[in-house]
């Protein structure tokens, strides 16, 4: 891992730390505010931008225009901040997608999340969000918000910790992957992309315990279906050990290496989100960071069941045992 991830971390975790704790950082402001953000749809992270607003802090922020499907989430969020006084911009059209979920608060310390800044993912999802102290990283996430609202090309350092799309993540989390000698827990909803899944494989065949965490098809777009039942039942076929997550909804994105190191952050195992879209993800080896997700992902493994997905091309036996589904909940 980075040198720079080693020190200066928390971490949040959805739905336990609830929204309580993001509103608890943007309290903190008080000078600049940065927000890049694919959805917000709540009340009381609106209200603490409005009060750092209020106090004088610089708040900036950018916001996703339109999902892949063409929904569009934010536009009532953007209109009330700008009414507000507050400036919000729609995120860069050299992205389909900013999937990115990041904030900045005084140039001290950025976060970057699973979770979107809504509702529902502070009271119904799994998901994580550390919280970086480190001057490198903080200035670097800085360095991305201020390429995008200026619409300028970005070329992150990869030396730092982060993990940028488009263009490296792929690479970056292959990396991560080949770390494994031991254990590879994995916590991922979406599994469409062969050279990771490749590597999962590889991890496996040279002795790593590998478990998988999913979240079934709830939340699978149709077109995903197909590559994320085949990549499981492949998985499977190859002795990973596939659970499926339903005491929550699955949201969250996470792979931990031996026990000792983590890559955590917005972007999906998924083509699109390694080659087309903004993302932002985040490695860590902070002990405490760890251990806590450790403990997280051994609780939800213990409350889900083992799952062979069914095959890709009968839609009759998709919906066997899944959650309700909700139109609202989409892994983009």
């Amino acid at each position: 891992m980075s040198e720079p991830t080693s020190h200066h971390q928390t971490l949040l975790v959805m739905p336990d730390d609830g929204a309580e704790s993001v509103v608890a950082l943007i309290d903190q402001a008080r000078e600049q505010l940065l927000l890049k953000q694919f959805k917000i749809q709540s009340d009381a992270i609106e209200q603490a931008l409005l009060r750092a607003h209020q106090r004088g802090v610089q708040v900036r922020v950018m916001l996703n225009p339109h999902t892949s499907g063409g929904d569009r989430w934010n536009d009532e969020a953007h209109a009330r901040l700008n009414g507000w006084g507050i400036e919000s911009i729609w995120t860069s059209e050299a992205f389909p997608v900013t999937h990115e979920k990041s904030l900045v608060v005084d140039q001290d310390f950025a976060l970057v999340a699973t979770f979107n800044l809504a509702d529902k993912y502070f009271t119904e999802t799994r998901d994580y969000g550390v919280v970086t102290y480190s001057p490198p990283v903080v200035a670097q996430v800085i360095a991305g918000f201020e390429a995008d609202w200026h619409r300028q090309f970005f070329q992150p350092d990869l030396g730092v910790g982060l993990v940028w799309s488009s263009f490296h993540s792929r690479g970056q989390m292959a990396r991560i992957v080949d770390a494994a000698t031991e254990s590879l827990w994995i916590q991922h909803p979406k599994f469409v992309d062969a050279v990771i899944l490749d590597r999962i494989i590889t991890a496996r065949e040279r002795g790593v315990k590998v478990r998988v965490l999913c979240g079934g098809k709830h939340g699978i777009s149709d077109w995903d279906i197909y590559d994320t039942f085949a990549s499981l039942r492949v998985m499977e076929r190859f002795g990973v050990k596939v659970r499926r997550q339903k005491h929550l909804k699955l949201h969250a994105k996470l792979i931990l290496v031996d026990g000792v190191a983590a890559q955590t952050g917005s972007m999906n195992i998924d083509r699109s989100a390694f080659d087309l879209r903004r993302e932002l993800g985040i490695e860590s080896d902070a002990p405490a960071v760890i251990a806590r997700l450790k403990a997280t992902f051994q609780a939800d493994w213990a409350e889900a069941a083992k799952y062979h997905a069914p095959d890709p091309l009968d839609p009759t036996l998709h919906e066997e045992g899944e959650l309700a589904p909700d139109p609202h909940f989409v892994h983009d």
